[in-house]
């Protein structure tokens, strides 16, 4: 009989409550890895998307309540754990514009506590969580990773700084370091913040009036299964991904007008789209178009989309669509501002 005496690999994952983390949590149970979640701190335990997913999963999670800002609630793991994936932030671009104090204290000063105890640590890999937020308006399409970097919001600035505040540490303490830039993720259990989920949402309650921001600017959306598996193949001990920005992106381009055509023809409606003001960038700032390539995520990484191209879009926002009427009855359904 063989006897399997490899030893489990630990990864440190943050904010594993929310949308992308809950997902990332079931993908890492299933491919064998010990799996330390930090969840936000809350006086009622709530462990967000979490709750969600099968008992026989979350048996296999440690859950740690702490908060990315205080690193004295996480300090002890970081010793104890192979890798890291940071995925806690705040996301939410509009109160990025009104609250950008809170903004720098999570993705900047945040990530400098997570950096500054893994120097001292002997990790495999820590994995940062950029967004394509970052490059602006494409300058130039596909958008390798060698466009210019041009945040237009205090969201993007700071994603942007706790990226250069990544590279810092890798050219100064080598610090096995990989920054992933994931193009827009949709799917399942994403907030009603984000575009798809406010599209479906609206039409799903047969409102005659769809309120939405700009409709013409363009994105590369990831089904979020694609993105969680490019995360996934970069837990690896291999040089070659140390100091590497990889986007993470489907090479498909679709408009909110369209993602509003498809998810009509998912209800079979179609309501007036009103323009809702509130709900739209400050002109300077509007991002227009985002169009990822990929090659260098392929050819580092071998990872490849499953959902990109047209169809594959189509599916994705089907699934999307058909999770979200299974589930927008659930009170789980909610908006998670801290967490991606």
């Amino acid at each position: 009989m063989l006897i399997n005496n490899m030893k489990k690999e630990t990864v440190f994952l943050t904010g594993a409550e929310g949308f992308i983390g809950s997902h990332m949590v079931e993908s890492l149970v299933k491919k064998n890895f010990n799996v330390k979640a930090l969840v936000l701190y809350n006086s009622f335990k709530n462990i967000g998307w979490l709750s969600s997913i099968e008992k026989k999963i979350l048996k296999n999670v440690e859950i740690i309540f702490g908060d990315l800002r205080d690193k004295g609630s996480y300090k002890k793991i970081i010793n104890k754990v192979d890798y890291i994936i940071n995925l806690a932030a705040l996301v939410g671009i509009p109160y990025s514009y009104v609250a950008s104090k809170n903004y720098i204290d999570v993705n900047v000063s945040g990530v400098h506590n997570l950096l500054e105890l893994a120097k001292n640590s002997n990790i495999k890999r820590l994995i940062q969580t950029s967004t394509s937020e970052v490059y602006g308006t494409a300058q130039f399409i596909p958008m390798t990773e060698k466009h210019p970097i041009n945040p237009q919001s205090p969201y993007a600035a700071t994603k942007a700084s706790a990226d250069h505040l990544c590279m810092s540490y890798y050219y100064s303490f080598d610090l096995p370091i990989t920054i992933l830039r994931p193009f827009n993720t949709y799917g399942p259990r994403q907030s009603t913040r984000a575009v798809i989920p406010t599209i479906i949402n609206q039409i799903s309650k047969k409102t005659p009036i769809l309120k939405l921001g700009s409709i013409n600017t363009t994105r590369d959306f990831n089904y979020v299964q694609d993105t969680v598996d490019a995360y996934i193949k970069s837990l690896k001990n291999n040089k070659k991904l140390d100091g590497q920005i990889i986007n993470v992106g489907s090479n498909f381009e679709v408009s909110i007008k369209d993602i509003y055509e498809i998810v009509c023809e998912f209800y079979g409606r179609h309501p007036k789209i009103q323009i809702d003001k509130k709900r739209v960038r400050p002109l300077k700032s509007e991002v227009r178009r985002l169009y990822s390539c990929s090659k260098k995520a392929i050819k580092l990484l071998k990872w490849k989309p499953k959902f990109s191209g047209k169809n594959n879009f189509y599916k994705g926002i089907y699934k999307t669509c058909e999770w979200f009427e299974l589930n927008k009855k659930n009170s789980s359904y909610k908006s998670t501002e801290y967490t991606i």
